[in-house]
C-alpha cells in the first residue's frame, strides 16, 4: 500500500467515524432542540469566548517554542505564532494530508537541525504537558462539584491529582533529560492555556444563558478536549459531542444545552484555525530570535 493510498483511507476512516458519531447524538436528541439552545446565544459573549479561546492558542504556541529553544531551535515568537497557526489549520481542515505536528516537527529539523529524536519528543511533550493540565484542572472541579456522581471518588482523586504530575515529571527526568530544564515553564504555560480555554467556555455558557451546573459543564468540557486528542475523527469531531452527551447522562444535565455548548466551541475552534490557510499559501519563514 502506497504512502498516498494509506493517508486516503486513513481520512476516509476519520469522516466515517465523525459521521457516525454525530448520526449517533441526534438519535438520541433532537437536532431542533439543539438549534433552538444555539439560537439563544448571545453574540457579545460568543465574541469573548473567541477572544481569550485565541489568547489560549497564543499561550501555546509559546508554550511550544519553549520546548524549540530549549533543543536549539532558537525561532522567534513570531514566526512560531505564524507555523503554530497553520499547524491548526492542517489539523482540522487537511487531515489526510500531513498533520500539523508532523508539519511543524519537519520545517523546525529543515531549518535548524536539532534532530529528529529531540523534535519529535519536544512535540509529544508540548501535547502531554497541556493533556496533564487537562486531568488535574477537572480533578480540582470534581472536587469543588456538589454533584453526587463524585462523592465516591474524592479520596481517589486527591491523592491521584499530585501523583500525576510527579509522574510526569519522573517520565521527563528519566526520558526525556535534554527539556527537563524547561519542564515547570511549561507546566506554567499550560495551566494558563486550559484555564483561559475554561473561561472561554464560561462565556459560552453565559451566551446560551446557562447559570446552573457550571462546574459540571466545565468537567465535561476538559473531559471532552482529553477524547478529543485521540486521533479517530476529523478535528475531534462526534468524540467531543459523544462526551458531552454522556457526560450530560451521568452528572444530570440538559443533553441540548451540552451539545450546544460543544457546537459552539468547535466553530469557535474552526474560526480560529481557518486564518491559517494564510500560511498554506504563503508560508511562513522560520526566523530566528534577534
Amino acid at each position: 500500500m502506497t504512502e498516498k493510498l494509506r493517508k486516503k483511507l486513513i481520512t476516509a476512516l476519520k469522516i466515517v467515524v465523525s459521521a457516525a458519531l454525530i448520526y449517533f447524538i441526534f438519535t438520541k436528541i433532537e437536532l431542533k432542540d439543539v438549534l433552538q439552545t444555539l439560537k439563544k446565544s448571545h453574540p457579545l459573549y460568543l465574541f469573548l469566548a473567541l477572544l481569550f479561546f485565541v489568547l489560549s492558542k497564543v499561550l501555546s504556541a509559546y508554550r511550544t517554542n519553549l520546548y524549540f529553544h530549549q533543543i536549539g531551535a532558537k525561532i522567534s515568537q513570531l514566526s512560531n505564532l505564524k507555523l503554530y497557526l497553520l499547524g491548526m489549520f492542517y489539523n482540522l481542515f487537511l487531515p489526510g494530508g500531513i498533520g500539523g505536528d508532523a508539519y511543524k516537527g519537519y520545517m523546525v529539523q529543515k531549518e535548524y537541525q536539532p534532530g529528529t529524536k529531540k523534535v519529535v519528543s519536544s512535540l509529544l511533550l508540548d501535547r502531554l504537558s497541556g493533556m496533564l493540565l487537562l486531568f488535574v484542572y477537572a480533578c480540582v472541579l470534581a472536587l469543588w462539584s456538589k454533584n453526587q456522581f463524585f462523592q465516591n471518588f474524592q479520596w481517589l482523586i486527591i491523592v491521584i491529582t499530585p501523583l500525576s504530575v510527579v509522574a510526569f515529571w519522573f517520565v521527563n527526568k528519566i526520558f526525556f533529560t535534554s527539556t527537563l530544564p524547561v519542564f515547570w515553564k511549561s507546566i506554567g504555560f499550560s495551566a494558563m492555556v486550559q484555564l483561559t480555554q475554561l473561561v472561554s467556555v464560561l462565556f459560552i455558557l453565559k451566551s446560551l444563558s446557562v447559570g446552573f451546573d457550571i462546574i459540571e459543564y466545565l468537567f465535561v468540557f476538559l473531559v471532552s478536549s482529553i477524547v478529543s486528542v485521540i486521533p479517530l475523527t476529523i478535528g475531534g469531531i462526534g468524540s467531543r459531542e459523544v462526551t458531552f452527551l454522556y457526560g450530560a447522562e451521568w452528572l444530570g444535565l440538559d443533553a441540548s444545552t451540552s451539545i450546544g455548548i460543544s457546537f459552539t466551541f468547535f466553530l469557535i475552534t474552526a474560526l480560529t484555525s481557518l486564518f491559517g490557510i494564510i500560511y498554506h499559501f504563503k508560508k511562513p519563514q522560520l526566523e530566528p530570535v534577534d
